[in-house]
């Protein structure tokens, strides 16, 4: 069970992983475009993957953006070239549904004949006239929107939380007691709100919540010094932003919470976190209430972990220390929030209707 080590898939080239734990594809559609707001001194909000760099900007939709990541990245499918997708977008079998939606444009692209064959083999871009790579880049674009449109259906707000707002249905009284110390004494709708009438439990913005590494990471095996900056790595790349990398490393996006506790089967693994460190959401919420009052351990190898002690951060810098650390929730206070987490699988409304 790939949630029970490292949390991280392989890729199409056998041995090669990701280094994060990949983010929910529901709900994927609904942060804004890439930005930096200066209201509440001055946060980033929005775009795609764990540290926003699918920033929606160029195509007006970050899950766009976040769709053409994964085809060309060389530890995921490892295509060496947009050309690549384009052409077999075009020969397969759903190829005729494609045209109904975008038309008969991508029939008129002259591919190399033996396009296939370079696409079956590692290396640079296939070299292209100008003319068919801008109809390549048209067609990628057309694609990665379609599958963002394709993430959006699956946006189905079909929780218990949404059948109790609706009035559809009732919290027993422990998830309703959890549900007010999610937005009071438990700090959570800060970051999560819950406000709204499709609320997506998440403000878009990014934090460093002092998650420990996961040394069951792969990443580790060819890269034991790897650290993970998360939104200041992307920031460091960008020029108009690059002055506010350091400040905001180890931030990553703050995740939707729905369907924080759905899986596919009872008793499947769920990993949690950029990295996947943690495997229950019990974990997950002591770790926000006691981080900061228990001592360190060394690291997750710990028979002490989570219980009497908790590793470094990750990346020390930058690390929220005003929403989450010592909350002074007791056990039961921590077991009513999980409560309340686990109404927000969706499903509920679709099995008592």
């Amino acid at each position: 069970d790939i949630n029970a080590d490292g949390a991280v898939y392989p890729g199409s080239i056998e041995g090669r992983f990701g280094n994060r734990k990949p983010p929910s594809s529901a709900y994927a559609t609904l942060p804004p475009v890439f930005d930096f707001t200066r209201q509440g001194g001055g946060v980033f909000v929005g775009g795609n993957f764990w540290d926003g760099r699918a920033t929606g900007e160029r195509l007006g939709n970050p899950a766009a953006d976040q769709a053409q990541g994964p085809f060309l990245n060389p530890v995921e499918q490892g295509l060496r070239d947009e050309a690549c997708v384009v052409y077999r977008v075009s020969t397969s079998n759903y190829g005729a549904l494609y045209r109904q939606v975008f038309g008969d444009d991508i029939d008129d692209i002259e591919f190399p004949s033996d396009l296939d064959t370079w696409c079956d083999v590692e290396g640079p871009p296939i070299e292209l006239a100008r003319e068919t790579r801008d109809q390549v880049w048209r067609e990628y674009d057309n694609i990665a929107l379609a599958i963002a449109m394709y993430e959006e259906s699956h946006n189905l707000f079909s929780s218990k939380f949404d059948a109790v707002r609706i009035g559809m249905a009732e919290f027993t009284k422990e998830e309703q007691r959890g549900f007010a110390l999610f937005q009071g004494k438990g700090q959570c709708a800060r970051c999560h709100p819950s406000n709204g009438q499709e609320p997506a439990f998440t403000d878009h913005t990014y934090d460093n919540l002092g998650v420990p590494p996961n040394p069951a990471n792969p990443v580790y095996t060819g890269n034991p010094d790897f650290v993970d900056l998360g939104l200041g790595g992307f920031l460091a790349t960008q020029p108009v932003w690059s002055d506010l990398a350091a400040e905001h490393d180890g931030m990553m996006r703050v995740p939707t919470l729905r369907n924080v506790d759905k899986r596919p089967y009872p008793g499947a693994v769920k990993a949690y976190m950029h990295n996947g460190v943690f495997k229950s959401l019990e974990k997950v919420v002591h770790f926000y209430n006691t981080r900061d009052v228990l001592p360190q351990c060394d690291d997750i190898a710990s028979p002490e972990f989570g219980v009497n002690c908790w590793p470094a951060p990750e990346v020390e810098a930058n690390v929220n220390t005003d929403e989450l650390g010592d909350l002074g929730l007791s056990a039961d206070e921590e077991a009513a929030i999980v409560a309340f987490l686990r109404t927000l699988s969706d499903g509920f409304m679709g099995e008592h209707n």
